[in-house]
């Protein structure tokens, strides 16, 4: 009788030393733990680092994925581990796929979420393929998000730590990515577990900072990425109420998001205003009161679907939806226009959304995530 090869910690049936896994190391204390804990398991590993903008300018910032000092700190754990490591540079491929739109995302007056695109455009399409070239068996990853088996194939779940949840920034994950994605931490219960791994394995990046930033925008501070890029961007213009009465001026619409209530230099009107509109093509920022940030109904594009049925099968889904990475999702219901397109709309109002925001859908009283797609046109 023929013995049954148990399947391993990847889902593979063969012994780990003969499973070739890429990790897509940052440099960071999450990457670098999946890395050593494959490799402890006895798993072919082998480290990949993306060199995604200017070597020299990065070694001088702290507090972002992907820069001189993380490019350094991945190489170590390998080093310490045992394990092969490379470091690709992508700094054309990410200043055209990610970079390049962030500024004419802004500069159209939408609030974009270049991290999400980064994983889409980069790290889950040229660097999944790198790793296929490698012949992996799979790719490995430190985000928080879990990949379980359905009965129609594999499904993509929020973490079990509601507090490091990754999937607003990974539901463009399409089915055919999934199915050779793993991501080994998205079961554990807090970050102090993950440190304590680093600990376990003696790496030197257990105690490292979380970055904080978007990799390529120092501080925070978009608007100043942005008149690099795009010089004259910053033109200023007025600032107008509802019924476009001019209130004020600003420095550059570069400068402003939806529902920003501070820095607007309007001050000793009454009421409090926010930014409710930006209008680019006229320079104009236009405010209201908090009640005219108020939307139900949201509409999305460029949907990733990841339902078991196709996303236009059906009129209307219910579903529970996340505007903002910050938020918890909120009941809606899921109209198709298309297999791609779609109109949301919000059970309870939702304030401040902006285009170029992400809208990600959620099953109802569950941890699974059904895909989603981009906000795409104002109110």
């Amino acid at each position: 009788m023929r013995k049954e090869i148990p399947v391993n910690s990847l889902g593979f049936a063969k012994p780990p030393s003969e499973t070739r896994v890429v990790v897509a190391m940052s440099g960071g204390v999450d990457s670098s733990v999946v890395a050593a804990q494959l490799a402890e398991e006895g798993y072919d590993v082998v480290g990949v680092t993306l060199q995604l903008y200017d070597h020299g300018a990065a070694l001088a910032k702290k507090g972002a994925c992907c820069a001189g000092q993380d490019i350094h700190d991945a190489r170590r754990v390998a080093e310490t581990m045992g394990f092969p490591h490379y470091v690709l540079d992508y700094e054309n491929t990410f200043r055209e796929a990610v970079i390049e739109e962030f500024a004419d995302a802004y500069l159209g007056g939408a609030t974009p979420v270049p991290c999400i695109r980064c994983n889409e455009r980069v790290k889950f399409k040229d660097l999944l393929e790198t790793a296929k070239d490698l012949e992996a068996d799979c790719m490995a990853t430190g985000h928080y998000i879990q990949r379980k088996l359905g009965p129609n194939g594999p499904e993509l779940h929020c973490a079990a730590d509601a507090n490091r949840d990754q999937s607003y920034f990974l539901f463009s994950t399409t089915p055919e990515q999934l199915a050779y994605l793993r991501f080994p931490l998205g079961h554990l219960a807090s970050k102090a577990e993950t440190r304590a791994l680093a600990a376990k394995y003696g790496l030197a990046v257990a105690d490292k900072p979380d970055s904080q930033d978007i990799c390529f925008v120092p501080n925070g501070n978009y608007a100043s990425v942005i008149e690099k890029l795009r010089p004259g961007a910053a033109d200023p213009g007025e600032i107008v109420d509802l019924a476009g009465n001019v209130l004020g001026q600003h420095r550059g619409v570069i400068h402003y998001t939806i529902g920003q209530r501070r820095g607007l230099g309007i001050g000793g009107l009454g009421e409090p205003l926010y930014v409710v509109k930006l209008d680019p093509d006229t320079r104009r920022v236009i405010v209201g009161p908090k009640e005219a940030l108020a939307t139900r109904t949201v509409p999305v594009r460029e949907i990733n679907w990841l339902g078991d049925t196709p996303f236009d099968s059906r009129p209307e889904w219910h579903v529970s939806v996340r505007i903002r990475s910050t938020r918890p999702p909120r009941e809606a219901i899921l109209r198709p226009l298309s297999a791609t397109e779609a109109e949301v709309e919000l059970l309870a109002p939702e304030e401040g959304v902006s285009p170029g925001q992400a809208c990600v859908f959620y099953e109802t009283g569950g941890s699974r995530i059904l895909g989603g797609g981009w906000i795409w046109k104002g109110r």
